[in-house]
């Protein structure tokens, strides 16, 4: 764990030992004993950091150390997000000059994307690499992305992100105490089971499925006929492997760095919901960075979004074949005209919760 840094651009300060020790003391009496171990470990460097930094001088720190920024994602570094966080860190080491360093936490070592996003909002963590489907709980207007079969494809999607729609939702995370760097992507979204192909809404019917914390999500899928329940993903393998969950969905590059195929035997292509991803950083650990750099960080968002869809776009096909290789069997026959109509009821509930104009003029874009 690094230590802290100059106090030119401190991230922690005194409210901050609070905080970290707030965290702390919380995790000990709400989290399972696994989970409470890794996130143990990393809140302890927070609190040694957020102590440190109020006894090191300035001239000495700047002499000798850089500006830490720790990111944490859910996923294995041989993942999405691990390609694009990499190619992040990457980025900054070669164009800051030495004055900043970004360490990778993956594999949820630093918690579950709620959790970073609130460490963010506190000062406790400088960076994640989160989908967007913590933004439910954070920026419920955001969830407007989690409407399923919102985008007609993958094009479609990376268009709206890239251009004026994505640019003023990653501005709604300011007022929530993080900075929106750069949209990432998460991917097409599938459903996996354990003993049942779905083609069909009808398919769902009673499924144990687990899905992100999104209300979107979960009402979308309690209106299609599934059992649905949100649970964090670090819990997921865990919960699938025991029976607690009969399904989840995801990414084919998630559901392959996770060894899902482990616990589930059929992959259905349903494409139901777009994921992107966001790079975020702690708006206090952004406003103790120089403009210089800020403007490097942004870039250094784009070129990790660029690494990701690369290697999404390479995990999807070769991916496929991976899990198909593996042992489970791919349901690519997926009607889903019957999935949208399945939905038709929910469309007045969505169209007053974002705007019907919002919803149109994603539908409508490139068209």
């Amino acid at each position: 764990m690094a230590t802290s840094s100059p106090a030119r651009y401190q991230f922690f300060y005194p409210e901050a030992i609070y905080c970290a020790w707030r965290e702390f003391f919380t995790l000990l009496a709400g989290k399972g004993m696994g989970e409470t171990m890794r996130r143990r470990h990393f809140l302890a460097g927070a609190v040694t950091a957020a102590m440190t930094s109020g006894f090191l001088s300035r001239r000495a720190y700047a002499a000798t150390q850089p500006q830490v920024l720790r990111m944490g994602i859910i996923n294995p570094r041989d993942s999405q997000f691990g390609a694009g966080a990499l190619e992040f860190a990457t980025y900054v080491e070669r164009n800051c000059g030495g004055r900043l360093r970004v360490e990778l936490y993956p594999a949820g070592e630093s918690g579950g994307e709620l959790e970073m996003c609130q460490d963010l909002a506190s000062g406790t963590l400088e960076m994640t690499f989160t989908s967007s489907a913590v933004f439910a709980a954070i920026a419920p207007e955001l969830s407007i992305f989690d409407i399923p079969f919102l985008f007609r494809d993958l094009a479609h999607a990376r268009g709206v992100m890239d251009g004026d729609i994505g640019n003023a939702a990653l501005a709604r995370l300011e007022p929530q105490g993080m900075i929106g760097l750069a949209w990432g992507e998460n991917g097409l979204r599938h459903l996996t089971t354990t003993d049942r192909a779905v083609r069909r809404p009808e398919d769902l019917k009673s499924l144990k499925l687990r899905v992100p914390q999104s209300e979107v999500m979960v009402a979308s899928f309690k209106t299609i006929g599934a059992d649905v329940h949100s649970l964090p993903f670090p819990d997921l393998y865990a919960a699938l492997s025991s029976g607690s969950f009969q399904a989840e969905e995801n990414p084919i590059a998630t559901i392959l760095a996770a060894n899902f195929d482990k616990v589930q035997h059929y992959l259905c292509l349903t494409g139901h919901v777009y994921s992107p991803a966001a790079f975020l950083i702690s708006k206090r650990a952004f406003e103790r960075i120089s403009p210089e750099d800020r403007s490097t960080l942004r870039a250094a968002g784009v070129a990790g979004s660029k690494a990701g869809r690369a290697y999404l776009d390479r995990i999807e096909k070769s991916g496929l074949e991976e899990l198909r290789r593996r042992g489970m069997k791919v349901i690519e026959d997926i009607d889903r005209p019957a999935f949208v109509a399945s939905l038709a009821s929910l469309e007045s509930q969505f169209q007053k919760q974002f705007g019907k104009d919002k919803i149109d003029a994603i539908r409508a874009f490139g068209k």
